[in-house]
């Protein structure tokens, strides 16, 4: 039986070709622009849900996963028909374009808006790499098409695995990259107060195109809450038990600082990518805020390791 590289041992022999001289890493000339070179990083176990699955069946898989998308295949033939994510969801229960589906087709009730399926959601024109494709590819469509992650599939559009920002972290963690947090963070944040409902943040974040929002108090950051957090109050259930008339604004209006769920893994600015890196992978965390004594300055993000590593 030959023995085959796991995708974990993969990706951490890619890194540590990156970091074997131990000196800051020279980007690109050590992003692989060789064919098929885009499976040494992907995640070969990938997940993939029928069309016809509930938007609640779909949300309870990425909870149970960790997943923050998922890719939408046919069932007998694992060919791919679509992709939905957490901010898609987010979309839909939060007043974005997608949420017009519960207010037009479902007269506002969310019961049974979440038990319709995740075609009617899900996006259909996926952006999507071929096995045989290289990192500098994926590197390049991940900025170019401004989104976090993709599916990798086979000649005949099956799909064969799935590749994220979250991978390219991983090849930072713990290399000495000579760049520091401070020249890749974002600088103009888009915060909210702890008291801002549920519904008010939702729609901040689908307008802004973010999939966290800091929560500021006194100028003070008290947590952070991410797509995946309003996931995991739908999919917990007690969404439906602050549902009162089976409006779904009515679900929305409690605090948003009830969805804080661990407390604020920060960096500080003159971190070198490298350990910021190693912090977000070993904390499961896929941001940082930035903090110079206590006060909030920035936040560095996954799409900013992918923006560092492009460049």
């Amino acid at each position: 039986m030959k023995n085959q590289k796991t995708t974990a041992g993969a990706r951490k022999e890619v890194r540590d070709g990156y970091n074997k001289n131990m000196k800051p890493l020279d980007f690109k000339s050590r992003i692989s622009e060789h064919e098929g070179d885009i499976m040494t990083i992907a995640s070969k176990d990938v997940v993939t849900i029928p069309p016809t699955m509930s938007i609640m069946g779909a949300v309870k898989t990425m909870l149970g996963k960790g997943f923050r998308r998922i890719p939408i295949a046919d069932a007998g033939t694992n060919r791919l028909k679509g992709i939905v994510t957490s901010q898609d969801i987010v979309d839909f229960l939060g007043g974005g374009q997608r949420h017009l589906i519960v207010k037009n087709k479902f007269k506002g009730n969310l019961l049974a808006a979440v038990n319709g399926s995740i075609s009617e959601i899900m996006e259909e024109n996926v952006i999507s790499l071929n096995e045989k494709d290289s990192l500098k590819d994926v590197l390049k469509t991940l900025i170019k098409e401004n989104i976090g992650g993709l599916p990798i599939t086979d000649s005949d559009n099956r799909v064969k695995a799935i590749v994220s920002e979250r991978d390219f972290v991983f090849l930072l963690s713990g290399v000495i990259t000579g760049k520091t947090v401070s020249e890749y963070m974002s600088k103009n944040i888009v915060t909210a107060p702890p008291d801002m409902t549920v519904g008010a943040a939702a729609k901040s974040m689908i307008n802004n195109g973010f999939r966290r929002l800091p929560l500021v108090r006194d100028n003070v950051l008290v947590g952070i809450i991410t797509a995946s957090d309003i996931l995991r109050f739908l999919g917990s259930g007690d969404i439906f038990e602050r549902l009162v008339t089976g409006n779904a604004t009515d679900a929305f209006k409690v605090p948003v600082r009830t969805l804080i769920n661990r407390d604020v893994i920060f960096t500080g600015s003159d971190i070198d990518l490298g350990e910021a890196a190693g912090t977000m992978l070993s904390k499961k965390v896929g941001s940082l805020p930035v903090l110079e004594y206590g006060e909030l300055k920035g936040i560095i993000t996954e799409r900013d390791f992918v923006r560092a590593i492009a460049e």
